[in-house]
């Protein structure tokens, strides 16, 4: 293992941010699935509608409970009512995200054994959480397809050298010199990151793919609600319309609730906890595809394997497990293979390690504290990426400007 400080890469060696050196993943997708019990691709209609029917009681529950008994009456103090509803906004925006992550199943088609129950079930919850469904649907479809393909790739896409400096209004080859971000501004950018990145995505197309022709903006060029958006086809318009027909429903519910319950309380009830959903989107969703050990490939290296091995387990403890659904703790099968239950995912990503080896990509380290704290880290430590000084630039790693890890290259040459 190379230290960051001392590694002088050779021609043709890779090395990530963290100075150790990468080699290329040399196995197939067909050893991958040869590796997996055949019954973890079995779906089971009935499992799977329990578990949307747990999540959805338990919300409803909660709701209950807490709208009944957390009173004046029954709390007299004003500052532990505050602690106990804010407590109560956290634990709805866990299970709004279990929600959202069964939605994503029925994108997946793994829910259940039809395709109408699951597009059915997948609309009306993600709806329900203010996301298009369907348009969400096929571009996360090619997000699976071109996985870490630079210049393909749909979402958490990141910039290269020169889209960074151009950013900062500096040359590439300045970057180098450029001064640290303070822990303040990287604090900054990281609760806007957690509190609108996710619609953000949806709405300018932010962190997407570049489409020239069709320049991002609210509502127009490339976003999931416009029909006439580069990420879908004529013939996939309808659905996109649908889409959004099923946002304008939600937000109609919404309001009518409000204005019969009284919008201090569907704050409360709905819209606090759907920023929660919004922060583990963005968290869980980052984390996954922004690490420092972890390459974007250029289009003549890339294939569907290579860019599947570079996402990244972690551990959320019980929550990822029970109620989000083991999304953040088994990613990199899901990356290989889309078809699995999250309910056989724990035995078939145990099934794979062996054949990925020393390719398999995990940070468990702090269970949950740990995940949170990597956020901030990951946010400092992964701001562009560029090839290997020297070296090869078919392979690109993240490079940053704060003094972590491998320095950036000194001179613009990718």
């Amino acid at each position: 293992m190379s230290s960051p400080d001392t590694a002088e890469p050779a021609k043709d060696r890779l090395f990530d941010s963290n100075g150790n050196e990468f080699k290329v993943p040399d196995y197939t997708i067909g050893d991958i699935h040869r590796a997996i019990p055949k019954h973890c691709f079995e779906r089971s209609t009935a499992t799977g509608l329990y578990y949307v029917a747990r999540d959805l009681a338990c919300t409803a529950v909660i709701w209950y409970l807490t709208s009944t008994y957390l009173t004046p009456e029954n709390v007299p103090s004003t500052p532990l009512r505050v602690v106990l509803w804010g407590l109560y906004t956290f634990i709805q925006g866990c299970f709004g995200l279990g929600l959202w992550v069964l939605g994503h199943e029925c994108g997946h088609q793994t829910l259940t054994t039809s395709s109408f129950l699951n597009d059915s079930i997948g609309f009306i919850l993600h709806s329900a959480l203010l996301s298009p469904y369907y348009s969400w649907k096929i571009s996360h479809k090619r997000h699976h397809q071109v996985h870490n393909n630079i210049a393909e790739d749909v979402v958490w896409n990141p910039r290269t050298r020169n889209q960074y400096a151009q950013m900062l209004g500096k040359l590439p080859h300045e970057l180098a010199e450029a001064g640290e971000d303070t822990p303040i501004a990287t604090l900054a950018w990281l609760i806007i990151q957690q509190m609108i990145g996710w619609p953000n995505y949806l709405i300018t197309n932010i962190t997407g793919h570049n489409f020239p022709q069709n320049p991002s903006g609210v509502f127009t060029g490339a976003n999931h609600f416009n029909p006439n958006s580069p990420y879908f086809t004529p013939s996939q318009a309808k659905l996109i319309i649908i889409s959004d027909l099923g946002i304008a429903a939600a937000i109609a519910g919404f309001v009518y609730l409000s204005k019969t319950f009284g919008w201090n309380n569907m704050f409360v009830w709905y819209f606090i906890p759907y920023l929660w959903v919004n922060n583990w989107l963005a968290a869980i969703t980052f984390l996954h595809h922004t690490d420092p050990s972890v390459p974007r490939y250029m289009p003549e290296t890339w294939t569907y394997t290579r860019g599947a091995a570079a996402t990244v387990d972690r551990d959320f403890g019980f929550i990822g497990r029970h109620i989000f659904h083991n999304i953040i703790e088994t990613h990199v099968l899901h990356h290989y293979v889309n078809t699995i239950p999250f309910y056989h995912s724990w035995e078939a990503s145990e099934a794979i390690k062996p054949v990925i080896g020393g390719h398999y990509r995990s940070d468990t380290r702090g269970g949950p504290f740990g995940f949170v704290y990597a956020l901030y880290s990951n946010l400092r430590s992964c701001q562009w990426v560029e090839g290997v000084d020297g070296g090869r630039n078919d392979v690109l790693f993240f490079r940053n400007k704060n003094g972590m890890g491998v320095q950036p290259l000194k001179a613009h040459t990718s």
